[in-house]
């Protein structure tokens, strides 16, 4: 079974060195990783990718820098696999991460996506677990059994804490091409994929392997656009969005835990001594505004 790994590229060369190599290492040699170079300024990690000689190995360069969701999409179109991760140009696998997701897609056919185990690891590579993550193991329902979530109970589970990494997540191409990424999002783009599965009766598996490593720093935009509350204004607008749109399914559990979006909520209410700090006016009113605006 080949499963093809597709990686945006624009960061850290090294970063990105390190995690080609994590594929090369796998257990399960029956891959196609594609590396989709986002007109970084720097063609050296480029060379060095061809260098390698590698034919399950192809270097794709876009003529114009397509940002997130662009790149995104891009991806997706040059999937050649029934299933597919998008990974992080500075995350690594671990060497037996593909042998577990073979095995999972065989117990699994069907799955629309599998989530594995996640180590979030710092800059320099050591694990590390702040805030954020560990709001995310709080709500990621088990984290020691193998378990299938469908329909509302997997909207309520996503929405009261997205508890899945994205980069890390391997996709049925399928189900991913039925619905794509919408270029109106940046940040929450994967939530928003994970809820029009769910919406579309597919399916998520959670595995409790821990196969992969998660780089969390500054530098992600995730963690840049909450400096300024843009992160913020564009989850509100998705969260009560959604939230309208489960209200016409009938799933009025989730439905409420959209509308509310306390995780989110929570989230922004710790960037206000930051923001007061900084004497940052527009940065601390958006924060406020997502903290206390919008309820049901």
């Amino acid at each position: 079974m080949t499963i093809d790994i597709m990686m945006p590229f624009y960061g850290d060369p090294q970063l990105f060195r390190a995690a080609v190599q994590s594929v090369r290492d796998q257990t399960h040699q029956d891959w196609r990783l594609v590396v989709i170079d986002d007109v970084y300024p720097d063609t050296e990690p480029g060379r060095w990718v061809q260098s390698l000689g590698d034919s399950r190995i192809v270097y794709v360069r876009n003529e114009t820098n397509l940002g997130v969701s662009g790149n995104f999409s891009k991806s997706v179109e040059l999937v050649q696999s029934d299933h597919f991760v998008l990974m992080g140009c500075d995350d690594l696998l671990e060497p037996d991460y593909l042998a577990v997701m073979t095995s999972a897609i065989e117990r699994h056919p069907g799955a629309s996506y599998f989530q594995p185990g996640v180590v979030v690891i710092s800059d320099d590579g050591t694990p590390s677990l702040p805030l954020a993550d560990r709001v995310k193991t709080w709500y990621r329902p088990d984290a020691t059994t193998e378990f299938v979530l469908t329909g509302e109970r997997m909207a309520v589970s996503l929405l009261r804490g997205n508890w899945a990494y994205f980069p890390s997540i391997c996709w049925n191409t399928e189900s991913v091409r039925a619905h794509g990424f919408d270029p109106a999002f940046d940040v929450v783009l994967d939530l928003k994929l994970q809820l029009d599965i769910t919406l579309d009766d597919g399916s998520i598996v959670a595995l409790p392997d821990r196969v992969f490593r998660y780089r969390r720093h500054a530098g992600s935009v995730s963690s840049w656009t909450a400096q300024d509350g843009t992160r913020f204004d564009e989850e509100r607008a998705f969260f009560l969005a959604v939230s309208r749109r489960l209200a016409a399914r009938g799933w009025r559990t989730a439905s409420r835990a959209a509308a509310a979006h306390w995780s989110s909520r929570l989230n922004a209410a710790t960037k206000i001594p930051g923001a007061l700090a900084k004497r940052d006016g527009t940065g601390l009113r958006a924060l406020l505004r997502h903290v206390f605006t919008g309820w049901r």
